[in-house]
């Protein structure tokens, strides 16, 4: 059978590892430094359903014994839930999970989308803040002071 048939009986012991853990955990931490609600929710959505996957695996695991494909479903769901060009996990978060997640501080007021978007991509307590800034002075003076961070920001 060779050296290609033995890699390709155990794809799943060559590939998986990088695709379901070293890739999400470089791309996690990618997340955190980004300013962007959209790929944490990716990731952190990713993580949540691996940890389910490993559950179930561990309170299974006599019974995936005896399926000779599971690792290879394992492998293509976790790529799917993975690879950037599905984004899996946060479509899962977007159609599956969202519904049921109570959101603490959803920005609530006369604000279009693009501006609630923006609100909810800061913490809380800064969107409160935010928020009673906008009240008091309009949206205009806040994209005033945005402008202005962008500019200095490109400065440096």
């Amino acid at each position: 059978m060779g050296v290609i048939g033995v890699i390709a009986k155990r794809l799943d012991a060559f590939v998986g590892p990088g695709v379901m853990l070293l890739f999400p955990l470089y791309a996690s931490l990618r997340a955190i430094e980004s300013p962007s609600v959209h790929d944490d929710q990716q990731w952190l959505t990713y993580w949540i359903l691996y940890s389910f996957i490993s559950l179930f695996e561990l309170s299974t695991w006599k019974i995936l014994v005896w399926l000779p494909f599971w690792p290879y479903i394992k492998l293509l769901f976790c790529m799917w839930l993975v690879l950037p060009v599905f984004n899996g996990a946060a479509y899962i978060y977007e159609n599956f999970i969202r519904k049921y997640v109570k959101i603490v501080g959803r920005v609530n007021g006369n604000y279009s989308d693009n501006q609630r978007k923006v609100l909810e991509m800061i913490s809380l307590d800064a969107r409160k803040s935010v928020a009673h800034y906008i009240d008091q002075y309009g949206w205009d003076a806040f994209q005033r002071i945005i402008t202005a961070a962008e500019k200095e920001a490109k400065r440096h």
